[in-house]
């Protein structure tokens, strides 16, 4: 059975705080709905209504395109050890970029990765969480670091370059390329 709450709960960060992946659903009108997983140490709990994440440079910006034209996300957390657990938090986002206002806050709260290019600001608007029994036990091993290896490696001139070439979706949609490459140091 589902239960919800308006806001995250220490038990609902406690979970969070707990799972090394987690993954974002994006939609906007007469588009691709878009799902990724997310790994490193990139989601943040700001206050139980206001979460963010940090995003690196991939295959697309379908995010940050549906946020601007449509601002409803959902994360989920699955937890697969025990206790069986799924959590969704639904909200409303903000991409921030480099250059904006508010980036300094949030970026304060992450060790930037290299290959950063925006931070997702998200309100919470609700919680819901459900028994998970369908999910599989699995083990954690290890990240991936071939992206960030990919990233750091990457002469920055070309890595903006490219970055701020992808000014529209895969639907079309219009996005904001970061205006800076971001190498964690």
């Amino acid at each position: 059975m589902a239960d919800f709450t308006d806001t995250l709960t220490d038990k609902h960060i406690t979970m969070i705080e707990g799972q090394p992946v987690f993954f974002v659903a994006t939609a906007a009108a007469d588009a691709r709905i878009n799902l990724s997983p997310k790994g490193y140490d990139a989601f943040r709990v700001i206050a139980p209504d206001r979460v963010a994440y940090l995003d690196l440079g991939g295959s697309g910006n379908e995010t940050n395109a549906h946020l601007l034209a449509d601002g409803r996300i959902t994360i989920m957390f699955c937890n697969f050890q025990q206790p069986a657990l799924i959590l969704r938090i639904y909200g409303t986002g903000t991409p921030v970029l480099p250059a904006d206002e508010g980036w300094d806050e949030l970026s304060a709260h992450f060790v930037l990765l290299p290959g950063t290019r925006q931070i997702f600001d998200i309100a919470v608007e609700s919680v819901q969480t459900s028994c998970g029994w369908g999910v599989p036990f699995m083990d954690y091993e290890a990240e991936r670091e071939t992206l960030k290896k990919y990233h750091a490696q990457a002469d920055p001139e070309k890595w903006e370059a490219k970055v701020k070439s992808r000014t529209s979706s895969i639907d079309g949609l219009p996005t904001r390329p970061t205006d800076r490459y971001i190498d964690g140091r």
